[in-house]
């Protein structure tokens, strides 16, 4: 699967390299796939590098981004970067709170990651 992904983005990159959303997209299931090998880190940088995109491109509080956010503080967190954690699910409940609602799914999940994070 990870082999497939690796092709589709460097074809993406190759011939839709203007297609920024698409690449992104990517880059957050080649995360996935990462984090599900095992391989914490290349999924925490790809988390890092998805998140960073999806906030230039649509701003911190797309749902997108919250929801990118919310799988970068997970990446986060399975790394033992606690603080770095805290601070970004305090910013991403926040953010989510207002632009989404409270009763929404991400904002409630970003809260319960919140939660967690401070639990430990």
């Amino acid at each position: 699967g990870i082999l497939v992904l690796e092709a589709n983005l460097t074809l993406r990159q190759r011939y839709w390299s203007h297609d920024v959303e698409s690449i992104l997209i990517v880059k957050a299931n080649l995360a996935n796939c990462a984090g599900a090998m095992g391989e914490d880190e290349k999924a925490l940088d790809l988390r890092r590098e998805v998140y960073a995109g999806f906030k230039a491109l649509h701003g911190v509080s797309h749902e997108r981004t919250i929801r990118i956010g919310n799988n970068l503080a997970a990446s986060l967190v399975n790394g033992d970067q606690f603080d770095e954690a805290k601070s970004l699910m305090r910013s991403q409940t926040r953010i989510a709170t207002q632009s989404l609602g409270a009763d929404h799914e991400s904002a409630l999940f970003a809260g319960l990651r919140l939660a967690q994070v401070l639990h430990r």
